[in-house]
C-alpha cells in the first residue's frame, strides 16, 4: 500500500478547520490561535505538495500516487484519487498560496476562527478536485467549493457582499446542473463513474455534443469564459482580498482543468466540432474584456478583468488540440496563477496603508514605496508576457500552437498581448509615477517583513520559470501527449466506424 499523500493533503486542511473551534480563554486568544493552526497547518500541506512533486516521476505515463478505496460498491462509485502532469502544479499552486493569503488575512478581526476555516476548507475542495479519479467525487468538491467562497465574500466582502456572493452562487451553480445530467448519463452509459474508465468508453457523437455544451456551461462559468464571465467582475470585486486572490489564481482554473480532463478525452468529436466556438469565445474573451480593463479607473478592477482576458487566451489554447498549444495553455495557467495573486497581494499592501485604488488617486509610490514599485513593476511585466518571465513562455506557446491551426485565430488572439500592455502600463504609470497626491490617512512606509514573504517567493518563482520553462514543460509532457494522440487516436477511429457504416 503507497503512502496515501493526496488524502492526507485533501483532509488535514478539514481537520485543521475542526480544530479551529476548540474553545479558548477569551476571543483575542481564540483568534490569535486560529491563525497559527490555519497557518500550520497550511505550511504542512505544502511541506506534503513539495515532497510530492519531488517524488513525481514524469518519465512515467497515467496517474500516480493512486488511491482507490470502496465508497459504493453497489454503484460501482469508489473513492479514487491520483495525479498526472496535467493535475499535478495546480496542487502545488494551491498548497503555495494557501499559507500566503492566510498571512495576508493576518489583521483579519471579525470572527476570524470562521475565516480562517473557510480558507481551509477551501483547500481541501480545491485539492480535492485536483486528485479526484471519480466523477462523483470530482463533482462533490467542484460544488463544494461554493460554500467556503460564498461565506468568504458575503461575510467579509465589501460593501455590495451580499449581491456579489448571490450572483457567484447562482450563477456557478446553475451553470452545474447540466454537468450533474451529463455524469447521469455518462454513469448510466458506462456503468461505472471511474473517470478512467470513462475516458476509454466511446460515446455516439450525437450525445457528446449535447454532452460538450452541458460541460461548457459548468466550466465556462468558473473559467469565466465569455459572454459567462459577468458573475467575476462583481465577486473579485466585493471580495475580500484573499478571497479575490483565491478565485482569480485557483478557482478559475478548474473550468479550463475540466476542459482538459472532461471535455478533449471523454468527446473528442464534440470537442472538434465546436472548436470554432471556442476559439470565437477565447478571441472575443481577450480582446472585449482587454478594452474593458483599459476602462477601468479602480485598480483591483482592472486587475480582475486583466486576469478574464488571460483566461481568454488559455481556452485558445487548450482546443488547438496541438502539444505545444495545450502546453501553452497549461504554462499559461500557472504562470497566471502565481502573476495574478501578487498583483492582487499588491493591491492589499495599498489597502492596508489606507490608500485608495482609484487611479486618479493614486500617483508617485516609485519615489515613496521604491520596493513595493519594483515588485509591482516585475509582476506588471509577466502580466504582459515580458520575455525573461513565465508569463511570456506560456503566451508565446499558445501563439505558436494557434497559428499551426489557423493564421487568423493566433492574430486575433495575439492582439491580447498589444492591449494588455496598454492597459497595464497606464496602471504602472498612475499608480507609480504620476504627480505624488496626498491621500487622508495614508500610511508611506515600504514592504514590511511579512510582505516580503509573500510577495518575494512568487517572483523568484515567476523569474525562474520565465528562464527554465522546461521545470513545468518537462513533467506534464507526457500527459499532454497522451491525451492529445487519445483525441486523435478517437477522431480516426470513429471516421472509421462511419465509413463503415453501410
Amino acid at each position: 500500500m503507497t503512502f496515501p499523500i493526496l488524502s492526507l493533503m485533501i483532509w488535514l486542511p478539514l481537520l485543521g478547520a475542526v480544530l479551529l473551534y476548540i474553545p479558548q480563554g477569551s476571543p483575542a486568544a481564540a483568534a490569535r490561535t486560529a491563525r497559527w493552526i490555519a497557518l500550520w497547518t497550511s505550511l504542512i500541506v505544502l511541506v506534503l505538495a513539495i515532497v510530492m512533486l519531488i517524488g513525481f516521476n514524469p518519465h512515467i505515463h497515467g496517474f500516480q500516487f493512486n488511491e482507490t478505496a470502496a465508497w459504493i460498491p453497489q454503484f460501482h462509485i469508489a473513492y479514487r484519487l491520483g495525479i498526472d502532469g496535467i493535475s499535478l502544479f495546480f496542487i502545488v499552486l494551491s498548497a503555495l498560496l494557501t499559507p500566503i493569503v492566510i498571512l495576508a488575512s493576518w489583521r483579519e478581526t471579525r470572527r476570524v476562527r470562521d475565516y480562517m476555516a473557510a480558507f481551509l476548507l477551501l483547500e481541501t475542495m480545491t485539492i480535492g478536485m485536483f486528485s479526484a479519479l471519480d466523477f462523483l467525487m470530482f463533482y462533490i468538491f467542484f460544488e463544494g467549493v461554493l460554500i467556503p467562497m460564498y461565506l468568504i465574500i458575503g461575510v467579509w466582502g465589501g460593501e455590495r457582499r451580499i449581491h456579489a456572493a448571490i450572483k457567484f452562487f447562482v450563477f456557478t451553480l446553475a451553470g452545474s446542473l447540466p454537468m450533474l445530467l451529463a455524469l447521469v448519463w455518462m454513469w448510466h452509459h458506462a456503468g461505472t463513474t471511474d473517470m478512467i474508465t470513462l475516458m476509454h468508453t466511446p460515446i455516439p457523437p450525437h450525445i457528446q455534443d449535447w454532452l460538450f455544451l452541458a460541460f461548457l456551461a459548468s466550466f465556462g462559468v468558473k473559467a469565466a469564459v465569455w459572454p459567462l464571465h459577468t458573475w467575476l467582475p462583481d465577486a473579485y470585486g466585493e471580495a475580500p482580498l484573499p478571497g479575490t486572490i483565491m478565485l482569480a489564481a485557483v478557482l478559475s482554473k478548474m473550468g479550463a482543468y475540466g476542459f482538459l480532463r472532461f471535455s478533449l478525452p471523454m468527446l473528442p468529436d464534440a470537442a472538434q466540432y465546436f472548436a470554432p466556438l471556442m476559439f470565437a469565445l477565447g478571441i472575443m474573451g481577450v480582446i472585449y474584456i482587454s478594452f474593458a480593463a483599459l476602462a477601468q479607473t479602480d485598480m483591483k478592477r482592472m486587475i480582475a478583468y486583466s486576469s478574464v482576458a488571460h483566461m481568454g487566451l488559455i481556452v485558445v489554447g487548450i482546443f488547438t488540440f496541438t502539444v505545444i498549444g495545450i502546453e501553452g495553455a497549461l504554462f499559461q495557467m500557472v504562470s497566471h496563477g502565481l502573476v495574478i495573486a501578487a498583483l492582487f497581494l499588491c493591491v492589499g499592501i495599498l489597502l492596508a496603508r489606507g490608500h485608495s485604488l482609484r487611479l486618479d488617486q493614486l500617483g508617485g509610490l516609485a519615489v515613496r514605496m521604491p520596493v513595493f514599485a519594483s515588485f509591482l513593476m516585475l509582476f506588471v511585466m509577466a502580466n504582459v508576457g515580458l520575455p525573461g518571465t513565465s508569463g511570456f513562455v506560456g503566451e508565446i506557446l499558445v501563439m505558436v500552437g494557434a497559428i499551426q491551426i489557423n493564421f487568423w485565430v493566433a492574430i486575433l488572439t495575439g492582439t491580447g498581448m498589444i492591449l494588455s500592455v496598454m492597459y497595464m502600463l497606464v496602471m504602472v504609470r498612475r499608480v507609480l509615477f504620476d504627480q505624488a497626491r496626498s491621500v487622508a490617512n495614508a500610511i508611506i512606509t515600504d514592504l514590511t517583513g511579512k510582505e516580503w514573504l509573500m510577495l518575494a517567493p512568487l517572483a523568484v518563482l515567476v523569474i525562474a520559470l520565465g528562464f527554465v520553462p522546461s521545470g513545468l514543460t518537462y513533467a506534464f509532457h507526457n500527459a499532454v501527449t497522451d491525451l492529445v494522440h487519445a483525441h486523435v487516436a478517437a477522431l480516426q477511429q470513429q471516421a472509421t466506424l462511419a465509413m463503415a457504416r453501410p
